[in-house]
């Protein structure tokens, strides 16, 4: 018995030692959502996984580990905080980081959607006369349409909805920032939610895109579909945050 038991400890010890920093990374960011309590996540498990993928870019400029890095940066700041400066320092590694890998992979739909999701949140944190000055709105146009261009379905149409987002949230400013266009963002969005999976993050947008164009009853439904969705496996914070936005809308809209 007692030989067997440290058979096993050594077998365990053997496959701990065995693995790569990238699959303890990805360990840790499977367990991102562990002890969280609503759409707040403890920040131990991000920060573990941030660790191992930041050393799997030591040993290899792999792609994947640079991914992940950018995947695990945006659920920190997002998930584990709301101090508004650690989110701005979270999101000026994520911006930075994310400029660098579009420029190393041009061909990437990957690392131009995620650097996208760290620039909208990073122009959350910073506000929109921060963002309007480094010219954030032309930026995520762009790029988004470079994803449509790469894959349309990245990320259950991830180009469509990030053009689509853009659209609605951009001010229309004369002679400066003209194209941003609700009826536009009507477009985008839908195309978005007829890609791969319904997603609450597309439903939620097109509903207030609808809802601004007057469109009041086809915005509650998609809010009521996204009210009753069951957090998915994997993304449990994630759908809880989504989930609670969509009833406090609507109570607003009806």
């Amino acid at each position: 018995m007692i030989r067997f038991q440290l058979s096993f400890i050594l077998i365990l010890l053997s496959y701990t030692v065995a693995q790569s920093n990238m699959e303890k990374g990805l360990e840790w960011y499977e367990k991102r959502a562990e002890g969280a309590k609503g759409f707040k996540a403890k920040s131990i498990p991000i920060d573990r996984s941030i660790e191992f993928f930041e050393k799997s870019l030591q040993e290899d400029e792999g792609e994947n580990a640079a991914l992940m890095l950018m995947k695990a940066l945006y659920f920190k700041g997002e998930y584990t905080t709301n101090d508004i400066e650690k989110k701005k320092k979270i999101f000026d590694r994520g911006k930075k980081f994310g400029e660098e890998k579009v420029i190393q992979f041009p061909e990437s739909a990957n690392f131009r959607y995620w650097y996208l999701v760290n620039l909208g949140s990073w122009s959350k944190a910073y506000g929109i006369l921060r963002a309007a000055r480094e010219g954030v709105a032309d930026l995520m146009k762009e790029h988004s349409e470079a994803i449509i261009n790469l894959d349309p379905e990245y990320e259950s149409g991830g180009g469509y909805f990030m053009l689509g987002a853009i659209h609605f949230q951009s001010p229309y400013i004369p002679f400066f920032l003209s194209w941003p266009d609700n009826d536009e963002a009507i477009i985008w969005l839908q195309k978005a939610v007829e890609t791969g999976n319904r997603r609450p993050v597309q439903l939620i947008y097109l509903a207030k895109a609808l809802h601004k164009n007057g469109m009041k009853k086809e915005a509650i439904e998609l809010l009521e579909e996204v009210s009753n969705f069951e957090p998915l496996d994997g993304y449990i914070v994630e759908y809880r945050e989504k989930i609670s936005e969509a009833k406090v809308l609507l109570e607003e809209f009806r």
